[in-house]
């Protein structure tokens, strides 16, 4: 009988050195079918019945000699299952893969911490994820410092998808061990240089939860030449201002026997309940739905709290808030060496750490620091509902294989988790209000609805018209991906990834998930590497010029005076599809634009102190369209129409490479591309005269009658 076996690579770490060796020996052990030492933990489970069976093997050395347990228990099905993906299908991981996100519970956390407390002798150790598949060869190691609990295991929620494009490495530190924050320095620093000395050209990753927090930063200051990555979720680093302190002279005090309502206690002041019962719950469901499964999921939870108290008792607790006070000071007192970039996640409703202030604090005496804050989460970020912390990595370009950042290179397709929620959660009222429908046009120019005129290989140049605020960013991005399974890569303004925009706010917001969904910085070595790489690019020569036009420019083609991808596109032989867009006029009306906010004084001198630090990618050349000197305009909402793309017929570069030096040919496909824009636009600007739904009301109303129907709401017959 077929069986799935899981693997925990676990080395203990008696010294410093055993924990370097021990580390490369499991460097690779993903799958192991009968542990031949006792430094390993692993299980088995049967997939048909899905029991499953631990065998915990600790061995440590104590008085010179060897203490072997080995420990038969039950683990939860949920977490008995792996999938080991080979190097070819991670290289071609297509959009809407399953990241495994919501597949594992707070309930399944507390589960593996219960069980490996119990027989938790030995000192810190590394260990890998069962849901550890083999990364590519050119993956970074992530190594996870764990925070007050110190089983290692707060990752959990993440592994599946983190596991895919990080070596992942967990440190496990024993309920009872007592090892001071300079030895846990220690043991992580040989750890990092073993890692680098490996593997120099790769950076290392480390992924510290409130004390981690320390123990990375504290790692990073000493080794400044190392090529470190650090993510500090709520990092310990203020302490001194915690509400913890206060507590540590009341808990010296209190009797054993008192000891059991602790866990209560530290489950709301370290935690969300309502986000840790809220991870497994899918996005979009009716509200009815939404209570009765978060309902059935607080009522499961409840019962694992008082396992707290295993998994830190009260002798633990009280050494675990000597060792987050020095931790803070030793940490804090070498900050200004910390040369490695650094990314806080901090949540807003921490209950244990002013974590916002610490994060805005960190972002201001590091030299390389981003922030996001979750405004409703609590101190445990990792184990309550909230986006994945892969999500969070790309959205603020930090993931990277080598040395240097490349969008190009190191994109990771969306998922199928990042796909929903986005659709549901951040723009789903504004997908709901749109209604937008797609048209294109076949090889012998019929035009059809859908995009079964769209080629499915690349490489693939859409040119298009630019609307207001790039609103039909949204619906493109959704009806892609649903509808061809392909993520499109669109050229962005680089003022989106220089970190100005962060500025104005430290959530995760529409500007990262643009990044999620693979947007990249307007350059022509971008150009060059996405058509190289075949993939379907997303261009619009107007640019910014044309996404924040001004008044009477609306469907005004605004592009440069000469052309600039032409050329690219034949190079490549890629296939050029121009489009037209149309529907912004049924959104809203411009009430100030540029011209009418630069006649306000005061306003008028923070725009030009926006557009003075704006990235100029265009010289006086380019005509109209090189003018920056831009802002948002101000507008006048209207009841909603509805948003019509129209995909002319594609105009395939492959076998024309010659053109490329031909001037007067380019220009005038130029212009050809150009005009099809023009057509597109018209055709729409006509035909939507004869849409029976294309008021918002009309369309609703017919959702209401037949919603059986509600993405199938009929439109005008092309």
């Amino acid at each position: 009988m077929a069986s799935l076996t899981m693997a925990f690579g676990v080395s203990p770490i008696p010294t410093i050195k055993t924990t370097t060796t021990s580390l490369r020996k499991h460097r690779h052990k993903l799958q192991v079918h009968q542990p031949r030492n006792l430094d390993v933990l692993s299980s088995e489970s049967d997939p048909l019945n899905g029991a499953s069976s631990s065998s915990v093997s600790v061995e440590a050395n104590q008085n010179g000699s060897a203490i072997k347990e080995v420990v038969k228990s039950k683990v939860p099905s949920s977490l008995s299952s792996r999938v080991v993906v080979d190097d070819d299908e991670e290289a071609g991981l297509a959009p809407l893969w399953d990241d495994g996100y919501g597949n594992r519970t707070v309930e399944d956390y507390f589960a593996v911490s219960k069980e490996i407390c119990k027989f938790d002798g030995g000192p810190p150790r590394w260990f890998c994820p069962i849901e550890s598949t083999r990364p590519s060869n050119d993956s970074p190691t992530m190594m996870f410092l764990p925070g007050m609990d110190g089983t290692g295991f707060g990752l959990s929620l993440h592994h599946q998808a983190l596991a895919r494009f990080f070596e992942v490495r967990c440190l496990h530190i024993p309920v009872h061990d007592r090892t001071p924050f300079e030895g846990l320095v220690k043991l992580v620093e040989e750890a990092v240089k073993l890692e680098h000395a490996q593997s120099p050209k790769k950076p290392i990753y480390l992924l510290g939860d409130s004390l981690g927090g320390c123990l990375a930063l504290a790692v990073a200051a000493r080794n400044p030449t190392v090529d470190l990555i650090l993510i500090l979720v709520n990092p310990a680093t203020s302490f001194g201002k915690s509400q913890l302190q206060p507590l540590l002279p009341i808990l010296e005090a209190m009797p054993d026997e008192l000891h059991v309502t602790v866990p209560f206690l530290l489950s709301f002041i370290m935690g969300e309940p309502l986000k840790m019962a809220s991870v497994n719950i899918g996005n979009g469901l009716p509200p009815t739905k939404i209570m009765e499964k978060l309902s059935n999921n607080l009522t499961s939870l409840l019962p694992c709290l008082p396992e707290l108290a295993d998994i830190i008792p009260k002798d633990t607790l009280l050494w675990k808030i000597k060792l987050l006070k020095s931790a803070a000071a030793y940490t804090n007192s070498r900050l200004h060496a910390v040369r490695a970039e650094v990314l806080v996640l901090a949540s807003g409703k921490d209950n244990m750490l002013p974590s916002v202030n610490e994060a805005q604090r960190l972002a201001g005496t590091l030299k390389n620091c981003k922030i996001r804050i979750f405004k409703d989460n609590g101190h445990t970020l990792l184990l309550e509902d909230c986006i994945g912390l892969l999500t969070i990595i790309k959205g603020t370009c930090m993931y990277r294989r080598s040395g240097r950042h490349d969008l190009v290179t190191n994109f990771i397709p969306p998922s199928m988790t990042e796909f929903r929620y986005a659709m549901d959660e951040v723009v789903g009222l504004f997908r709901s209000v749109t209604g937008s429908v797609m048209f294109s046009t076949l090889e012998d120019g019929k035009i059809v609805k859908g995009l079964s005129g769209v080629p499915d290989e690349g490489p693939v140049l859409f040119v298009g018209y630019h609307m207001l605020l790039g609103l039909e960013l949204i619906s493109l991005t959704d009806e892609f991906l649903s509808q061809k399974g392909i993520a499109l890569r669109g050229i962005a303004h680089p003022d989106l990834f220089t970190g100005k925009i962060e500025s104005t706010s430290s959530e995760f917001s529409m500007v990262d998930w643009v990044k999620v969904f693979g947007g990249v910085p307007v350059s022509a070595s971008n150009l060059f590497k996405l058509l190289s790489t075949k993939s379907h690019v997303l261009l619009y020569p107007g640019g910014a010029r044309e996404a924040l036009h001004f008044k009477g420019e609306e469907y005004k083609l605004i592009w440069p005076d000469h052309p600039e991808f032409v050329r690219m596109a034949a190079r490549f032989g890629a296939t050029i599809v121009p489009f037209g867009a149309v529907g912004e006029d049924d959104i809203a009306e411009i009430a100030l634009d540029y011209n009418d906010l630069m006649k306000i004084p005061i306003v008028n001198g923070y725009i030009k102190d926006l557009n003075r630090d704006s990235v100029k990618i265009r010289d006086e050349k380019s005509g109209e369209v090189a003018n920056q000197n831009l802002s948002f305009p101000v507008l006048l909402p209207k009841i909603p129409g509805r948003f019509y793309y129209l995909f002319g017929k594609p105009i395939r570069m492959k076998g024309m490479e010659n053109i490329v030096k031909d001037r007067e040919n380019v220009n005038e496909l130029y212009l050809q591309i150009k005009s099809e824009v023009e057509k597109n636009i018209d055709y729409l600007i006509k035909k939507r005269e004869e849409d029976p739904y294309r008021n918002l009301i009309d369309r609703k109303m017919y959702q209401t009658f037949y919603p059986a129907q509600t993405d199938q709401t009929p439109t005008f017959n092309p």
